[in-house]
């Protein structure tokens, strides 16, 4: 059986109206989706893959599904692009990554098969070369197994490979644990592709930032190098890391000549309750991109009848500032902003709702200047039975996100907590939201907090509340396709 055909004719027949969908964040045609896979940019177009099963909308045998953008907003649905049909990879094509090259658009991926005893699986790197369109696995796969890692490095957890090139070499970042069961990320190159060299660890969790380290990438920007992950199993600390996975990356910097990396302490890159899996890409422009799962491996619910699950954040432009990371949505964003409503130098004492300020698909800026006050709430997504509220104690510059009355229907983590910078000074909320979530960032791209909702879209009111007196300023647009 052909079982890449099986899954194209499943999802064309299949296919959820996009109206069911969000409108400018993508989601599958149908069934499951999580890891965005293979985001690059490859003969003019924005190319997107992700893991996919289109049978449910539960995690399964993972496939690549595959859409593509000009611009990050509006997507093109392409016929899923890879099967777990092979001997080396019949578990399952796992996490991985994409790259122009001169034999074309290469795809690189983790293939997945069970040891031949029957206990456990192993993990290898593979390869897959196409036009855009369609992909052809070469027959040289697996180009990287588990036994050229060095002796005691786990076979089993050798995933999420991601691909760059330096001059005339390609270097490849995988996630892998060591002999004692911790996260790192080890480090290859090669000159064609297809003979790869074990060149070292390039990090190590050292115990201390959960275990296995998921999906990597690594880049230099603004001249400095950074590595990104997704550690597994962490456990809370403080208002910086959340219980479970987690999403971090690391300031630093690499000597080539070495192939060392010294990074600086982890930190989270989105502060939301829906956040994993980041990967980035640059564009001819040297934008840096980046997208990411925007689900909770435990909080995988959805409305009764829904045939869809998952999605990915919006794209978001990365840049080094005072050395943080900052995140802004793509500027592209922008050229389907309608309907501008403002208000500056506001007087809110108490609870409020301006006129034209509501919505579900919008881009909104709530600026927080000064004022007396203890409290200030946004809620969203609001109506007589529903919201989700936002909320800043200004003494203990603490910013909760609280989605208990978005209409969840079961038993998952409902609110997160961040610390703001001093809110003395002022502080700046864009919330961009589109049918079923909402992505908030902080002061210019400080912060991000990134929230899934399955709330009725009848519930499209915003309120602001006060205890005291403060001066804000609100511009709202709505956001059209």
């Amino acid at each position: 059986m052909d079982l890449l055909q099986k899954a194209r004719d499943y999802e064309e027949e299949n296919r959820i109206p996009q109206e069911e969908r969000p409108a400018f964040h993508v989601t599958p045609p149908v069934g499951w989706i999580n890891d965005p896979n293979g985001f690059s940019f490859y003969q003019g177009k924005v190319h997107l893959f992700y893991q996919y099963h289109p049978y449910s909308t539960a995690w399964g045998p993972m496939h690549w599904g595959h859409q593509t953008s000009k611009d990050f907003i509006r997507w093109q649905e392409c016929a899923a692009a890879l099967a777990p049909d092979e001997a080396y990879d019949k578990e399952g094509c796992f996490s991985g990554s994409a790259i122009e090259t001169e034999q074309g658009h290469v795809l690189v991926y983790t293939g997945v098969v069970k040891n031949d005893d029957g206990s456990g699986v192993r993990q290898n790197q593979c390869i897959a070369v196409g036009d855009g369109k369609n992909y052809k696995k070469s027959a040289k796969c697996p180009v990287i197994t588990g036994d050229m890692l060095p002796e005691g490095f786990s076979r089993s957890d050798f995933r999420d490979p991601k691909i760059w090139k330096d001059g005339n070499v390609y270097y490849l970042v995988a996630g892998n644990l060591d002999g004692d069961g911790n996260g790192q990320i080890v480090l290859f190159s090669s000159e064609n592709l297809y003979q790869w060299k074990y060149e070292g660890v390039l990090a190590h969790s050292e115990g201390t930032i959960g275990r296995m380290w998921e999906c990597p990438d690594f880049f230099e920007l603004d001249g400095r190098h950074i590595l990104i992950c997704s550690p597994q199993d962490m456990e809370a600390q403080g208002y910086e890391f959340h219980s479970g996975n987690n999403a971090v990356y690391f300031l630093g910097d690499y000597e080539k000549g070495s192939k060392t990396f010294s990074r600086g302490n982890p930190v989270s890159l989105d502060y939301g309750l829906d956040f994993y899996a980041p990967q980035t890409t640059v564009l001819p422009d040297g934008r840096r991109i980046m997208i990411a799962w925007m689900t909770s491996w435990d909080a995988l619910f959805i409305p009764e009848g829904q045939k869809w699950q998952g999605m990915m954040t919006l794209p978001r432009e990365l840049r080094v500032e005072h050395g943080k990371l900052m995140q802004q949505p793509v500027r592209e964003l922008k050229n389907y902003r309608k309907n501008k409503i403002f208000y500056k130098n506001e007087i809110l004492e108490g609870e409020k709702c301006y006129n034209g300020i509501r919505g579900r698909m919008i881009d909104f800026t709530l600026t927080i200047h000064a004022g007396e006050f203890h409290e200030f709430t946004v809620d969203v997504a609001k109506s007589e039975e529903y919201h989700t509220r936002i909320s800043i104690d200004k003494d203990k510059n603490i910013m909760e996100i609280d989605r208990t009355y978005s209409g969840v229907r079961r038993d998952v983590a409902c609110i997160r907590r961040v610390k703001l910078p001093d809110c003395e000074a002022g502080v700046k909320l864009r919330f961009i939201m589109d049918r079923n979530s909402v992505e908030l960032f902080v002061n210019d791209g400080e912060m991000a907090v990134s929230t899934v909702i399955y709330t009725p879209l009848d519930a499209e009111e915003i309120s602001l509340c006060c205890d005291g007196r403060a001066v804000i300023d609100l511009e709202k647009y709505e956001i059209e396709l």
